[in-house]
C-alpha cells in the first residue's frame, strides 16, 4: 500500500493508494497522537487480514519530527521527498498550475508507487545522534545570530561613532562589549580612563594590557565627523541594545558549546570522527548531526558525497559537457565540511599536498577546498563503514602506488 502525506503544522492530508494507482481512502488528520491513531486505523481497515504481511510505503516532504518518527516506529517505509522533486512531479501531473493539499497527497502517494526506487528512504537515527543534532544546530544558530547582531552594531557605529571601529578589532569580544555598554557615544568614550580600559581588558584575559589600553584610549579620543546630539543619543540607545544582546549571545554560545561537548563525547562514533584531520569536538558534532548515524543510509561513499553536496554534477548534451558545483545542499553540512577542509591543510600533509596539486592545475581556492572536502567525506565514510580510525598513510598513499594500481 502507498500513502501520500501532505503535512502542515496542524494537520495532515493523507491518501491511501493500491498498486494499480486506485485511491482507497483519503482524509485530513489532526497532528499528534489522535491523527496517527486514525492513520493506523485507515491502513488496517484497507489491509484487513493481510496487515501482517503487507508493506506500507509513505511519501512525505520531510524527514524529521515526531510524526515521521512515529511512522518509522510503526514499521512503515518512509520516503522523504525533496520539495523540489515534489514540485516537478506536480507540474508533470497538472500543467494547469492548480494546487491543493489533497491533490499533493495523491501526487506523493503516486510518487512512492512509481518511483520509490529513486527516492531516499528516511532512516531512524539513534536518540544520541538526535540529541547531538539538537544542541549542535542550536549552537551554530546562536553563532549565526551573533554575526548578524555584530554587523548591525558595526553599521550603527559607522554612522555615528567611527572611532569605536578603530578602537576595537572584534566588536563581539567581551572587552569591547563591556566598554561600549559603559560608553556608547563618542563623548562618554573619550572620558574613559586607562584604568577603566585596562580593567575591561584584564577581565577579558587580554595580553599586553598596558599597550592595548593606551591604543584604545588614543583611538577613542581621536577627532571624527559626528552627528547632532539628539541623533547620537538615539544611535547610542540602539547600540546599547545590540551590545546587551551580544553579551547574552556570548554567554549562551558558551553554554551550548558545553552541551555539544558533553553529548558528542558519549557517542560511539566520536572517536572515529575526531581522528579525521580538521575535525574537533564542535565540527565533529556537526558532521555527525547532519550525516546521522542510521545504518545503511549511505550505500557508498559516492552517496554520502552526493548528500553532502561536495561532489560535482555533470550536464552533458550533444557536444557540450559542463561540470558544475552543487548549489542545492545542506547549508549547515557544507559549511562544516568547508571549514574542515581548510583546517586539514595544516593538520594533514596528504590533504595539503592534494590541495597544492589542485591549485597547480589553476583551480581557485574555493574549488580546490571543495574537492578536498569531497575527498575527506569519502575517507570519513570508509572509516565509519569499517570502524577504523583515520590513518594518514592509508588515506593519502604515494602517487606512485595510485598510478601502479
Amino acid at each position: 500500500m502507498y500513502v501520500g502525506d501532505e503535512w502542515a503544522e496542524a494537520h495532515h492530508d493523507v491518501e491511501l493508494m493500491d498498486v494499480s494507482g486506485r485511491r482507497l481512502a483519503k482524509a485530513r488528520l489532526p497532528e499528534g497522537v489522535a491523527g496517527m491513531a486514525r492513520l493506523h486505523a485507515m491502513i488496517g481497515e484497507q489491509l484487513g487480514e493481510d496487515a501482517d504481511d503487507a508493506q506500507v510505503l509513505v511519501g512525505i516532504e520531510t524527514d524529521r519530527g515526531p510524526w515521521v518518527q512515529a511512522l518509522l516506529a510503526a514499521g512503515y517505509a518512509v520516503f522523504a521527498v525533496n520539495p523540489l522533486q515534489a514540485a516537478r512531479c506536480r507540474d508533470r501531473l497538472r500543467v494547469s498550475g492548480a494546487k491543493s493539499d489533497a491533490a499533493d497527497a495523491h501526487m506523493l502517494a503516486d510518487m512512492v508507487r512509481t518511483d520509490s526506487h529513486q527516492l531516499r528512504p528516511a532512516s531512524q537515527d539513534s536518540a544520541e545522534a538526535e540529541a547531538i543534532k539538537v544542541v549542535a544546530r542550536a549552537h551554530k544558530t546562536l553563532i549565526w545570530e551573533r554575526t548578524r547582531h555584530t554587523q548591525r552594531l558595526r553599521h550603527a557605529l559607522r554612522d555615528y561613532f567611527p572611532a569605536a571601529l578603530e578602537a576595537f578589532e572584534d566588536l563581539d569580544a567581551a572587552d569591547a562589549l563591556e566598554l561600549l555598554a559603559k560608553a556608547p557615544d563618542p563623548a562618554s568614550a573619550a572620558k574613559l580612563t586607562i584604568g577603566q580600559i585596562s580593567a575591561a581588558l584584564k577581565r577579558a584575559r587580554r595580553r599586553n594590557v598596558g599597550d592595548k589600553a593606551a591604543k584604545i584610549q588614543q583611538a577613542l579620543r581621536a577627532e571624527h565627523l559626528g552627528q547632532p546630539a539628539v541623533v547620537t543619543a538615539a544611535y547610542a540607545a540602539t547600540a546599547g541594545s545590540q551590545t546587551a544582546i551580544l553579551t547574552v549571545l556570548n554567554q549562551q554560545i558558551k553554554t551550548m558549546q558545553e552541551q555539544v561537548d558533553a553529548h558528542f563525547g558519549q557517542h560511539p562514533a566520536a572517536e572515529i570522527i575526531l581522528s579525521q584531520p580538521g575535525l574537533g569536538p564542535i565540527l565533529g558534532a556537526r558532521v555527525l548531526a547532519e550525516f546521522g548515524d542510521a545504518d545503511g543510509r549511505y550505500a557508498s561513499a559516492k552517496s554520502r558525497r552526493n548528500y553532502a553536496g561536495t561532489s560535482p554534477i555533470t550536464r552533458a548534451s550533444g557536444k557540450k559537457k559542463v561540470v558544475l558545483a552543487r548549489f542545492v545542499h545542506n547549508d549547515r553540512l557544507i559549511d562544516t565540511l568547508d571549514t574542515q577542509a581548510f583546517a586539514a591543510l595544516t593538520a594533514s600533509p596528504g590533504a595539503r599536498a592534494y590541495y597544492d596539486r589542485l591549485r597547480a592545475r589553476d583551480l581557485g581556492h574555493h574549488a580546490a577546498l571543495r574537492q578536498l572536502a569531497n575527498r575527506l567525506v569519502g575517507i570519513l565514510h570508509g572509516c565509519l563503514k569499517n570502524g577504523t580510525l583515520y590513518d594518514e598513510a592509508t588515506a593519502w598513499p604515494p602517487r606512485s602506488e595510485i598510478l601502479a594500481a
